[in-house]
């Protein structure tokens, strides 16, 4: 394993023995002495490395606030005090400090540690932030609360950091903050230069140059003008002088702003060496060299050829070609350039690829800016963080029908991050504006040609939607109708049931519809391609089948299927309409795979939602006679336990 070095900050520890697996809650790390912290600190670190690089998770951000978070809970009583970590991802030593060493083992797996502050694990996470730039406003309401109810001795500490800053709810908030000089709030500024990647704009110059200024207490910068108390800039990495400022600033009992400079990936060198993005999250990787154990996706040198490329990969080689092909193509991304897959078209077109911070408010106005002056946007963005700029979406870029393209990466179930980072709610969210047109497609050719139409299209604006992982294996389409295309159809001539399946969704819906021809009942499998709004030709095809199922990684309730169905009852077609999809929930950590069979979403589970509602149906006449009169499905009905490949009938 690689080695951990101690913080250049502190002198070599002198405490025998280990002190980690003796720490079972705050209270144990108040008495340590000097020598100890630092010997604590490399234990946490080497801790970390050992226990993320075997599961996966963030590792750069945690190892970074190391030193940090002990300061925090020697100078202050959690939970009596609370610590709000904003974006939450660098909050795994808080939960080693805080009793949960063992859930490590399982970090980010089902049954196991969140990689976020969880309310459900313990009581000293009271805020389960997982997007940026929130825990200023959440300081300032739970102040306001704590003022309200006399608890003037219980402090409120936000931990926020320098790429989270750029986020309009943080400058919002500050506005409120420094407003109120009778409630304390301590903000601390975990300054380390990056988000992902290196920070930009005013203010990240701005923090530059207070940190390397130096002794610049007393003078007027950001902070002070909103009225905030300004201490630093202070060495994030010295456990003493973190404590010192923090007391400081606890004492003043006003809103206070303690500025720390840290090093991402702190202690642990290929982190440090990875100027990229510090590890900032790794699946599982060999702890001496923070490399996958597994080979990355193609485009990555020594990379071999068999392996599938990433949706990312796959758009962002189709992006720089339609950007040298097409000059008013631009980009705009909210701090996410190398997750989004923008990195290849800023290097060969720096002028046209816009990065504005942890801000897709401002990412998808500014979009429209770039529409009305004659160029054609791409906002890259994943699906989960985009529904923080719905009105902009709405009033800002489809009331004026401008012509700009949402990439939605992360869509769907995605894996380990959790309930705040499944993007299973986009295309609920976006059937509601009216002219946006959204597109899911099945696999690497498809996301091609569907970006090309998507530029291509002047008329309003497009989104497009993909999930998390390797782009599958080609699908072709057997026929392209007007309606989409046509991936399978069994028992030739049959109108028995029409699976109409959302872009990856296709695979499993051709699987199913394989799996049906052996109980005698013919499938035809459909792919819309353009998923919303839904096309009268997908609506004529599904009028003249006996059964209709839609299947979508997305909501059941608000998506495609919901959509078709209001199409069908609006043209008052009859026909039986099962509706498969993720259920109204928040859906825990766990594998893409796992999730989305436990969703129903498997081909077996496809198979079995079919051979159930064909049970339930009343008799269908041939689709040449006029439908008879029945009720529709009830939800509960289409959620009904299917019976087990075993105890199938037709």
């Amino acid at each position: 394993m690689a080695q951990v070095p101690q913080s250049q900050s502190q002198s070599p520890s002198l405490a025998p023995g280990p002190l980690l697996p003796a720490v079972v809650g705050p209270v144990d790390v108040r008495g340590l002495s000097a020598d100890e912290l630092l010997q604590l600190a490399g234990e946490i670190r080497q801790f970390l490395v050992e226990k993320v690089c075997a599961t996966g998770g963030h590792l750069g951000p945690n190892l970074g606030v190391v030193e940090l978070t002990l300061a925090l809970h020697r100078v202050f009583d959690s939970p009596h005090d609370t610590l709000i970590f904003d974006t939450g991802h660098q909050a795994y030593a808080h939960k080693l400090l805080t009793g949960r060493r063992t859930g490590f083992e399982r970090l980010r797996q089902p049954g196991g540690l969140s990689g976020y502050p969880s309310r459900s694990e313990s009581g000293h996470d009271l805020v389960e932030n997982s997007h940026a730039s929130t825990a200023l406003a959440y300081a300032d309401g739970l102040a306001k609360a704590r003022q309200l109810a006399g608890e003037v001795d219980r402090a409120v500490v936000a931990v926020i950091g320098d790429g989270a800053l750029s986020g309009g709810l943080a400058f919002e908030a500050f506005n409120n903050l420094g407003a109120a000089k009778d409630r304390p709030v301590i903000v601390v500024v975990n300054d380390n230069g990056r988000s992902y990647a290196p920070t930009s704009g005013a203010l990240a110059a701005h923090l530059n140059d207070l940190r390397f200024g130096g002794g610049l207490e007393t003078c007027h910068n950001f902070f002070t003008d909103l009225g905030f108390t300004y201490f630093g800039p202070v060495d994030g990495h010295h456990t003493g002088e973190l404590e010192q400022a923090l007391a400081r600033a606890r004492a003043m009992n006003r809103p206070t702003v303690v500025h720390a400079f840290t090093v991402k990936g702190k202690g642990y060198e290929p982190a440090e060496q990875d100027t990229a993005d510090c590890l900032h999250a790794v699946g599982v990787v060999d702890p001496a060299t923070g490399r996958p154990t597994s080979p990355p996706a193609p485009g990555v040198a020594g990379t071999p050829t068999t392996a599938r490329p990433s949706w990312t990969s796959v758009f962002s080689r189709s992006l720089l070609h339609l950007a040298e092909q097409r000059e008013e193509v631009v980009a705009v991304t909210a701090s996410m350039l190398r997750p989004t897959g923008l990195h290849a078209m800023a290097e060969r077109f720096p002028q046209r690829v816009f990065d504005v911070g942890i801000a897709e408010q401002q990412a998808v106005t500014s979009a429209a800016g770039l529409a009305m002056g004659g160029y054609h946007p791409i906002v890259a963005i994943y699906a989960t963080f985009l529904n923080r700029a719905f009105d902009q979406v709405l009033m800002d870029v489809a009331m004026h029908r401008l012509p700009v393209t949402f990439v939605l990466d992360r869509a769907g179930i995605t894996g380990p991050d959790g309930p705040s980072h499944h993007g299973m709610w986009d295309l609920s969210v976006f059937s509601t504006v009216p002219g946006l047109r959204i597109a899911a497609p099945r696999d690497a050719t498809r996301l091609e040609e569907l970006l090309s139409e998507a530029v291509a299209y002047g008329e309003g604006p497009s989104l497009l939607r993909f999930p998390k992982g390797p782009a599958p294996a080609g699908l072709p389409a057997v026929e392209r109708l007007e309606a989409g295309d046509v991936l399978h159809c069994s028992l030739a001539g049959s109108r028995d049931v029409l699976l109409v399946a959302a872009g990856p969704m296709g695979q499993r819906a051709c699987e199913a519809a394989r799996e049906l021809e052996e109980f005698g009942i013919g499938a035809t499998v459909i792919d819309p391609r353009w998923l919303l709004p839904i096309q009268p030709a997908l609506t004529d095809l599904a009028a003249r089948h006996r059964l209709v199922v839609t299947i979508e990684d997305n909501l059941r309730h608000g998506g495609m299927g919901t959509a078709l169905l209001q199409s069908l009852n609006d043209r008052a077609a009859r026909v039986p309409l099962v509706r498969l999809g993720l259920p109204q929930a928040f859906i825990e950590h766990g594998s893409r795979e796992g999730l989305l069979e436990q969703a129903g979403l498997s081909a077996e589970a496809i198979t079995n939602a079919v051979l159930v509602a064909r049970s339930t149906q009343v008799p269908i006449p041939p689709a040449d006679q006029a439908p008879v009169q029945r009720p529709a499905p009830t939800p509960q009905a289409a959620r009904q336990p299917a019976p087990s490949a075993s105890r199938r009938t037709r």
